[in-house]
């Protein structure tokens, strides 16, 4: 057992740090945003349907389900393309530094979904989360617009992630994925249609591209998002939770190797960021206190 404990931590790990070479992946890929976030969920789709088929799981779920998992998929979609846009006007490491304030908007909303009452020591958190994100503001001011998108992919994917713990505890994450994904790549493209944008050059790939998007969509996606389930079997939510919390920084690591004369920023840049993470590990910890049984 704690042998397996151990690899699961290993593989978590990897996992976080796939999911922190996606930001490189977005910088790498030639295409705007909006296409970008298109072939990323077609291809991610199409390979969970055939993981879908390939275990026979059943796809019929209740209306109302089913109206929930269209919409997370909606909300995925316009997440993941404000993240990538925010890397287009910005760069990678503004993107994930903005995005740790994520947990600050889910302290919000929980909340709001859950009824349950406000913590006191995440208002506080929060308040420390706008601090780091102002000194960013400060002195980042070439990149305001960046930060603004990256600030709403933040919010967009603290409620995707509160609307979709309801159902990660009913359903299969392969059915899940499947038609949240789908849902998101069927909106993408009714826009995409409604704007005369299915030219020939929107689908004149370069091989470049091509290759870098379909590891993003199924190393990146599929395959990461079906792992991290796994190993929480024998892992603690607490563990899971602290460990994604590094996602940013791997990124910002990665980028700093792959473009270090993009990605070098101000001094006091860094600073805000290690306060916005400090702040977001510090809340984990927090909660991992308040949820350990006593003796």
């Amino acid at each position: 057992m704690q042998n397996d404990n151990l690899k699961s931590y290993l593989h978590l790990h990897v996992i976080v740090f796939i999911w922190g070479f996606t930001a490189v992946l977005g910088k790498l890929i030639s295409l705007e945003a909006l296409d970008l976030v298109w072939y990323r969920m077609l291809f991610a789709s199409v390979i969970m349907t055939f993981v879908v088929i390939f275990y026979k799981e059943s796809i019929r779920v209740p209306f109302n389900v089913l109206v929930g998992f269209i919409l997370s998929g909606i909300i995925i979609a316009l997440h993941w393309l404000t993240f990538y846009q925010a890397i287009k006007v910005s760069n990678v490491s503004i993107t994930l530094a903005c995005l740790s304030t994520g947990a600050f908007f889910a302290s919000i909303l929980e909340p709001i979904f859950y009824k349950r009452n406000i913590i006191w020591y995440e208002v506080l958190f929060g308040l420390i989360v706008i601090f780091g994100l102002g000194i960013i503001f400060k002195v980042e001011t070439q990149y305001t617009t960046g930060i603004y998108l990256a600030v709403t992919s933040a919010f967009l994917s603290a409620l995707f992630s509160v609307i979709n713990g309801k159902y990660a505890k009913e359903y299969s994450p392969n059915i899940i994925s499947v038609y949240e994904l789908s849902s998101g790549f069927l909106f993408l493209s009714i826009y995409l249609y409604f704007a005369d944008s299915f030219t020939p050059a929107f689908f004149a790939l370069s091989t470049n591209d091509l290759i870098w998007l379909f590891l993003l969509s199924s190393i990146c996606t599929a395959y990461a998002f079906s792992a991290s389930v796994k190993v929480m079997k024998f892992l603690s939510p607490f563990t899971v939770m602290l460990t994604i919390n590094l996602e940013p920084i791997y990124g910002i690591i990665l980028v700093l190797f792959i473009f270090p004369e993009n990605e070098k920023m101000s001094p006091m840049f860094y600073i805000g960021a290690l306060i916005i993470l400090a702040t977001v590990i510090a809340n984990g910890i927090m909660k991992s206190r308040k949820k350990l049984p006593t003796n």
